[in-house]
């Protein structure tokens, strides 16, 4: 059972869990710790710097964070 009031078992969490899990995980096989690591650091680069997020207005969250003012 999720604490929804808890921030780390929330909405967002689980949708950037399935997303990764979905995008990354599922589809490639890691050689080694080092691979992981290379592979998931790129796909998190791509997730945050150039992939539009509804939540954000379809901005990426580095390009949101450009633009807050709050």
């Amino acid at each position: 059972m999720l604490d929804s009031a808890c921030p780390r078992t929330g909405v967002r969490p689980q949708s950037f869990n399935s997303r990764l899990r979905d995008e990354c995980l599922n589809i490639n096989l890691f050689w080694s710790m080092t691979h992981a690591q290379v592979v998931i650091g790129d796909w998190k680069t791509e997730y945050n710097h150039d992939r539009p997020h509804s939540s954000l207005g379809y901005l990426s969250p580095v390009a949101y964070a450009a633009v807050c003012t709050h």
